[in-house]
C-alpha cells in the first residue's frame, strides 16, 4: 500500500518521542485544528463574551474561556481530518493535508485531538462554568461525529443541519460570561446557522465535480448548479431578514442597523449575481471569500454599536 493510502508512515517520526515528534510536526498538528475556521469561531464567541457585559471585560471568559473553546473547537478539527483523509486524499482542495500526504499517522492525531478535547472541555468545566462546557461538548459531538460520520453523506441538507455546531460559539461566549442561555445569544446563533448554507454552497459549487467524485452528496452535486444558486440567494435573503432582529428586538442601535442593511446587500449583490451569470466560473468562489468578510464585519459592527456610546459617553455627557 503506498504511504499516501497508509496515513502516515515515516518511520523515522515514529520513533521520535512525543515531545520531539511534536515539534518536528508541529505545522502538520497545526494545520489539523483548521486554524482559519477556529479563528473565526473564537471571534464569534469573543463578541458573544463582549455582548453579554456591556461595559466591563470578562477576563476569565476572555481568556481562559477562549482557549477552551480553540482547544475543543481544534479537537473537532481533527477529528474531522481523521473521519475524512481517505476522501481528502482523493479531492485537489484537501490532498495535501496531513493524514493524505503521509506527514502524520492517523494514531498520532487521534492522540492530538484526544488531548486537545480533554483540555479544552476540562478548563471549561473547572475554571469557567459547568454550562460552557456541556454546550461545547455538544457542539463538538455535532461537528465531528453527526456531521462529519453522518450527516455529511447521508442528506444534501448536510450543511443546513450540520451548520447548528458551527454556529454555537456566539452562545458558548455569552453562556462563558453570565452561565445562562439568553435569547440575545440565541440571535447570534441563527444568524450564523442561517449564514452556514450559502457560505458553504458557494464553495461547494466551485467544488462540484471533486465533491461528486468521493460520493459526497453536496446540493449542488444531487440537485444540480442552477437550484444551488436559487437556494443560495433565498438564505441569502433569510440573512439578510434575520440580522434585522438584533435591531428589531432592542439589542442594538442604528449603527448596527445601518451596517447589516449596507453589507446584506452586498451579499445579495452576490447572490443575484451568481443566479444571473452562471458562465462566471469566479462568481462562487468571489462569493465564498465575501461571506466569511461579511460574518466578520457584522459582528464587528455589533460590538461598535454596543461599545461605541460607552466610550465617547463621558466626552458627550
Amino acid at each position: 500500500m503506498s504511504r499516501t493510502l497508509e496515513a502516515g508512515s515515516n518511520p523515522t517520526a515514529d520513533q521520535a518521542p512525543p515531545l520531539q515528534h511534536l515539534l518536528q510536526h508541529w505545522r502538520d498538528y497545526y494545520e489539523l485544528t483548521k486554524p482559519g475556521v477556529v479563528a473565526l469561531m473564537v471571534f464569534t464567541a469573543i463578541v458573544g463574551q463582549l455582548l453579554a457585559s456591556p461595559g466591563t471585560l470578562p477576563w476569565n471568559a476572555l481568556i481562559v474561556g477562549n482557549l477552551g473553546i480553540a482547544l475543543a473547537a481544534g479537537s473537532a478539527a481533527a477529528i474531522n481530518h481523521l473521519v475524512d483523509w481517505r476522501v481528502d486524499a482523493r479531492m485537489k482542495r484537501t490532498q495535501g493535508r496531513p493524514l493524505p500526504t503521509g506527514h502524520l499517522r492517523t494514531t498520532h492525531a487521534v492522540a492530538f485531538a484526544g488531548t486537545l478535547g480533554i483540555a479544552g472541555l476540562g478548563l471549561l468545566f473547572f475554571a469557567v462554568n459547568p454550562l460552557t462546557a456541556y454546550l461545547t461538548f455538544g457542539s463538538l459531538i455535532g461537528y465531528a461525529f453527526i456531521y462529519t460520520l453522518y450527516l455529511k453523506r447521508a442528506t444534501p441538507q448536510n450543511i443546513v443541519i450540520g451548520g447548528a455546531a458551527g454556529a454555537a460559539p456566539p452562545v458558548l461566549g455569552w453562556v462563558a460570561v453570565t452561565g445562562t442561555i439568553d435569547p440575545h445569544a440565541l440571535l447570534l446563533f441563527l444568524i450564523i446557522f442561517v449564514w452556514t448554507p450559502p457560505h458553504f454552497w458557494a464553495l461547494a459549487i466551485h467544488r462540484r465535480e471533486e465533491y461528486a467524485s468521493v460520493d459526497i452528496p453536496m446540493l449542488p452535486v444531487t440537485h444540480g448548479d442552477r437550484y444551488t444558486r436559487w437556494q443560495i440567494l433565498f438564505y441569502t435573503l433569510l440573512l439578510v431578514g434575520v440580522t434585522l432582529l438584533p435591531f428589531a428586538t432592542g439589542m442594538s442601535g442604528l449603527i448596527y442597523l445601518a451596517g447589516a442593511l449596507v453589507l446584506g446587500a452586498r451579499y445579495l449583490y452576490y447572490g443575484i449575481a451568481m443566479l444571473r451569470r452562471p458562465e462566471d466560473p469566479s462568481l462562487p468562489m468571489r462569493s465564498f471569500g465575501f461571506s466569511i468578510v461579511y460574518l466578520m464585519a457584522l459582528f464587528a459592527v455589533l460590538l461598535v454599536d454596543a461599545y461605541l456610546p460607552i466610550v465617547i459617553g463621558p466626552f458627550i455627557g
